[in-house]
This record gives structure tokens, C-alpha cells and sequence, in this order.
């Protein structure tokens, strides 16, 4: 088959999908990506013949760039003349199916990588996002979700011709699981103490992953042992900055930036905190699981799918600062906790393997190339 992979930005190509294009050229397919280039894609996806089209995907569904990028993709689906198109993340998903139910023979797979709505989810998301995706089910022929709530919601609400579940995107867990890492030299190079207790984040400094409530649970718990590191950039580094500061915990609160060792950092934590108001599943608690730390997370979206109160870490309501600081505090106090917790955390996560999501993926195209010869 021709495959045309779309994506809003080429971030989430380089940081997702290759495997998946990877995995699909092996099995004689040619893929091609469109996507907004906001970084290069990725070397190994061009050398195994991907062409690149760029086109002006905004995150904003009102930009009006989102018009050219509807023109600019139509026009290339169809003198592409592509069999499937594959898309991810919402607005170039939405803009590529208006565009797909013009195109007549033409296969459209979606996988939706979360929801914005959800149980908890704010009546807005309910109002604009629901009734829309709901809408554009219709011109889908696989929607693919990756955790329970979203499957079970487009199964029973969504019109789309067939609605599978893949357990994300995929995860290398031996890179977590067995990186060796000397713990002294390396917080040494991260600027902690060698006796710290570390709580560890990563994601982009945004509202949506929520730091703010884990850096009020370190004031409330108020010890200057336990230190919070965060991996990640983004709009909100100066306002947590400030935020550290006026709690009087700007000694014990690191914000790291990009980081590029993210499986050598949590090997020299201790916790994982994950407080998002909203995550389709979220990688980095997931890698956190791979290199044995227990988790303390917020209890909403696809995380509650492996945050499992009392057996994985602690689960807790996202906006709610004590019971954060509850959880940080039971693992603090419990050597023997965090070690049994990090060890079931290292079995969960064997279904959330990268070969394992693959083998899945590679059925779905199967089955569409079986549909399509006995069509034939």
C-alpha cells in the first residue's frame, strides 16, 4: 500500500512514530509524511525513502493557516494517489478526514493519542470536542485508541467503521529497565545533594501536566532532604520559578530544561510524580514504571489504565496538594514500600512493549489489506 502518516508537527513523528513507519516499510509499504516542520524528521525515515511534505498545521484550530494546510493536504492526497492515510494528534486529524470524505477510495486510520474529553473533563472540552470528534467518526474507517476509557466511549458512542485499542504508542523498556547509571557522579552533575530524596517529572512545563501541585506538596511537606527535579520546557518555567521561590522552595525544585538522559535520571530517583489533568496514557509514567520507581500520579484519563492505587504507587485527585504530599511522604517513610511497588511497576509495563504494540498495529494493516483483496 501507499500510506500518506499526518501529523500536526514533526515532534511527534520524530518522537513516536518511527517505529511504527519503520515497522510498516519492512512490510513492503511505502510512507510518506506530512507534516508542520518544526524540527527535521527524523535521518532514518528519509534514507528509507519517506518523502516529507510540509504543510501549515497550527495547534490552534481557529489559525488561519489551517485553511492552506486543508488545501495544501488535499492537493496532495489526491496527486499522491495514496491507498491509507494514517493520522495523530487532533487538528491535522480533523482537517485530514474533512479532506478524506471528499476523496472517493481512500482508507482513513486515526489514532487518537487522548481524548479532551474525559470523565472529570471541563464542561467546555465536553462542548466543542465531543460533538466534533464525534462528527468526524463517521469518516473514519479505524479509529484507534489507546486506553480503556476512550476505546469504550467510541465503541459504544462513535459511528467510525471499526474502533480497535492499542495499549500507546509503544515502549522500549530495555532502555529504562537495564541502563546502568553511577549514581553519585550523576547527581553530582544534576546539582543534588547525595543523600536527597528525589522526586522526578518530566514533561512540558505546561498547565495541562499540572508541576505546580507537586511543587505545594514539597513546601507543605517541607523537608529540605527531598528535592523535585523536572525534565521538560515550556511556557510556565518562569511562572514555577516564581511560584518555588515565594513557597520558599527554590533550593529544593530544579527545573532541568530539555533533557536527552531521561532513563540515567530516573535511575537516580526515587519517585515518579505525574499529577496531568489529562494524559491519553503518558510515556513518561510509563518509562518511570520501566526503571523501577513507583509512581504518584493524578487518577484521571488513560492513567488510571496502570496507576493502581496502593500496588503501583499512589493515585491521587489532580488538584488536590494533600494527597500528593500524602504519597510522597508513605514512600519517603518506606524504603520496602518503594522497593515492592517499583518491582510490580517493572512487570506492569511488559504490556505496554514496543514489540508488542507493534505486532498489534501490524494486524490492524492486515486487516485491511485482507478487506481489500477480497473486495477485489
Amino acid at each position: 500500500m501507499k500510506i500518506l502518516y499526518v501529523s500536526t508537527f514533526s515532534n511527534t513523528i520524530n518522537a513516536f512514530m518511527i517505529p511504527h513507519i519503520k515497522m510498516l516499510v519492512s512490510r513492503g509499504h511505502n510512507v510518506d509524511i506530512a507534516c508542520n516542520i518544526q524540527r527535521e524528521i527524523d535521518k532514518g525515515l528519509l534514507e528509507l525513502g519517506c518523502k516529507v511534505h510540509d504543510i501549515s498545521f497550527s495547534r490552534s484550530p481557529l489559525n488561519k493557516t489551517n485553511i492552506k494546510a486543508y488545501r495544501d493536504l488535499k492537493e496532495l492526497i489526491i496527486d499522491g494517489k495514496y491507498d491509507l492515510v494514517h493520522t495523530h494528534t487532533p487538528v491535522a486529524s480533523a482537517i485530514t478526514r474533512l479532506v478524506c470524505k471528499h476523496v472517493k477510495q481512500i482508507k482513513v486510520f486515526y489514532t487518537a493519542h487522548g481524548f479532551h474529553f474525559h470523565k472529570g473533563a471541563p464542561l467546555k472540552n465536553w462542548l466543542i470536542y465531543y460533538p466534533l470528534e464525534k462528527w468526524l467518526a463517521q469518516y473514519t474507517d479505524t479509529l484507534i485508541t489507546i486506553n480503556n476509557e476512550d476505546y469504550l466511549r467510541a465503541k459504544s458512542k462513535f459511528k467510525a467503521k471499526r474502533v480497535e485499542y492499542i495499549p500507546g504508542v509503544g515502549l522500549d523498556i530495555d532502555k529504562f529497565k537495564n541502563v546502568v547509571v553511577d549514581k553519585v557522579v550523576k547527581r553530582q552533575e544534576l546539582s543534588l545533594p547525595e543523600d536527597a530524596f528525589v522526586v522526578l517529572s518530566v514533561g512540558e512545563l505546561n498547565k495541562n501536566k499540572n508541576h505546580e501541585v507537586i511543587i505545594r506538596a514539597i513546601a507543605k511537606i517541607n523537608n529540605p532532604i527531598i528535592h523535585y527535579v523536572v525534565c521538560g520546557r515550556g511556557p510556565l518555567e518562569s511562572y514555577l520559578m516564581k511560584l518555588s521561590k515565594e513557597l520558599c522552595v527554590s533550593d529544593n525544585v530544579h527545573l532541568l530544561g530539555l533533557r536527552k538522559d531521561i532513563p540515567e535520571i530516573c535511575k537516580i530517583s526515587d519517585v515518579f510524580a505525574f499529577p496531568s489533568l489529562r494524559e491519553g496514557l503518558g510515556m513518561a509514567a510509563l518509562e518511570a514504571m520501566a526503571a523501577r520507581l513507583p509512581i504518584v500520579t493524578s487518577n484521571v484519563h488513560g492513567i488510571v489504565d496502570y496507576s493502581i492505587d496502593g500496588k503501583t504507587g499512589y493515585t491521587c485527585r489532580p488538584t488536590v496538594v494533600d494527597e500528593f504530599t500524602n504519597g510522597i511522604i508513605n514512600l519517603f517513610n518506606d524504603l520496602n514500600t518503594r522497593n515492592q511497588m517499583g518491582e510490580n511497576n517493572s512487570k506492569a509495563v511488559d504490556k505496554y512493549n514496543l514489540d508488542k504494540v507493534l505486532s498489534l498495529l501490524d494486524k490492524i494493516y492486515n486487516y485491511e489489506l485482507v478487506k481489500g483483496e477480497t473486495n477485489e
